[in-house]
């Protein structure tokens, strides 16, 4: 698949998971450096956020937008993901005063296994999965352009539905 970065093309490997696909199994870090994993968030419906990198405009506002809708919804956990360090994740949370699930994808596990993997920038493609209490895909969008914004309202009602 190629998506683009500010127009330029880049290639993603693998294939998004289908929706009512069951997650594949994948092992992250939180922010405290414990293994995590996809077991982890059966039970809940769960949005996860990815983003190629905390440290810039349109991945804070990703994160912090997903946080501001998505954190006060009864029964729906936010997870937020990337390659960045441990570290930068705690350091940006520390920064905006946040306190969220945030996992680092250091090993490339989550991208390969999601099919969001770009390696020309070794980063995550820009998308968002809603997964039921049994980890089925029902919501999926990876940005075509790295630079924009996911459909915050859209991934918010999907997860909505599934309560």
């Amino acid at each position: 698949m190629e998506i683009t970065v500010k127009g330029n093309p880049m290639t993603v490997e693998g294939q998004l998971p289908a929706v009512g696909e069951v997650i594949s199994a994948f092992s992250l870090k939180d922010l405290k450096g414990n293994t995590v994993s996809a077991e982890e968030l059966k039970g809940k419906v769960t949005i996860l956020s990815v983003f190629p990198d905390i440290n810039t405009g349109v991945c804070d506002q990703q994160t912090r937008s997903f946080n501001e809708i998505a954190s006060n919804i009864e029964g729906v956990r936010l997870v937020s993901v990337s390659r960045n360090t441990i570290e930068e994740l705690n350091e940006w949370c520390a920064a905006k005063g946040l306190d969220m699930d945030m996992w680092s994808d250091a090993d490339r596990e989550f991208a390969k296994a999601f099919g969001i993997f770009i390696p020309e920038l070794d980063k995550l493609a820009r998308s968002v999965f809603v997964l039921t209490e049994d980890n089925e895909v029902a919501y999926r969008e990876m940005l075509s352009e790295l630079t924009d914004e996911p459909n915050y309202e859209a991934a918010v009602e999907a997860a909505k539905d599934l309560l």
